[in-house]
């Protein structure tokens, strides 16, 4: 049953570490020197530590001497994987510095044989927590009484 709100759920299993360095594939990728970004193009994936993100497009935003990313949008069937956990949106926005990825558009969130969906899910790679808002609605399995 759909319910409007906030619920919050483990997610990943495991607290990740977003100090980690961070492996990006990608078909082709345009750097912008002028405000340092980089965007990478086509079957992106993303690793760092346990933490896996796929998506269309992945524009990455270094800090202003551009040493370190500072963020990371993804666009285009976004799919996060952390541990057992998997969640589906149309759109991950990554602060590497909190560890938070906030996912919006039609937020899909599988957990074993559980699902859940909602508008968007804030998920906080630390703590190995996640809060999903607006329209929750889940679906949870259940061995029947046994």
């Amino acid at each position: 049953m759909p319910a409007t709100g906030q619920t919050n759920v483990a997610f990943g299993g495991i607290k990740a570490d977003p100090t980690l360095p961070v492996e990006v594939t990608a078909d082709s990728l345009d750097v912008n020197q002028a405000d340092g970004s980089a965007e990478f193009k086509g079957n992106v994936r993303i690793g760092q530590g346990e933490m896996r993100i796929s998506a269309q497009r992945v524009l990455v935003i270094y800090n202003q001497d551009q040493s370190t990313i500072q963020r990371m949008e993804a666009v285009g069937n976004v799919v996060l994987v952390s541990g057992p956990d998997a969640a589906e949106a149309d759109r991950a926005d990554y602060s590497i510095d909190t560890g938070v990825i906030v996912m919006t558009g039609n937020v899909l969130l599988t957990q074993g044989a559980n699902a859940l969906s909602s508008n968007n899910m804030t998920v906080n790679l630390t703590t190995g927590t996640a809060q999903m808002n607006g329209r929750v609605r889940t679906i949870l399995q259940n061995d029947g009484g046994n």
